[in-house]
């Protein structure tokens, strides 16, 4: 099962048990939820939002930050004498997908909720 999700304005493959590096700056070890699931596949069955699957979620946790490698940017004018070099390390984030919850796995998890509620009410 993977599905595809919205963060930071980029769209990424996600499946469970692998991690993802992205643009997104959270405390190491910290939860993240990811609401905006445009599309899952399970096997053959597939869903695809218009434009986000409902009650569809990804849930991962940040591993660690850092930066990628360096790119350089080169500007030349040729004959003029002006040459400008710049670098860029842009910052990331690595987030381990723990659990990928669609809409019927939400709904039992919210069942089994209210259903352990009034029972633990009446034992005491």
């Amino acid at each position: 099962m993977y599905a595809i999700i919205n963060a930071g304005g980029k769209q990424y493959k996600v499946e469970e048990g692998r991690y993802i590096d992205m643009e997104l700056q959270g405390e190491v070890d910290s939860k993240v939820t990811f609401d905006e699931v445009v599309m899952l596949v399970n096997g053959k069955k597939s869903k695809v939002g218009s434009p986000f699957v409902k009650n569809a979620s990804v849930e991962g946790t940040v591993q660690l930050n850092g930066r990628t490698k360096k790119v350089l940017v080169y500007k030349q004018r040729p004959k003029k004498g002006y040459r400008v070099k710049q670098g860029h390390r842009q910052d990331f984030s690595r987030v381990m997908i723990t659990k990928i919850r669609t809409a019927a796995a939400k709904a039992a998890k919210a069942s089994e909720a209210t259903d352990a509620a009034p029972a633990e009410n009446k034992e005491n």
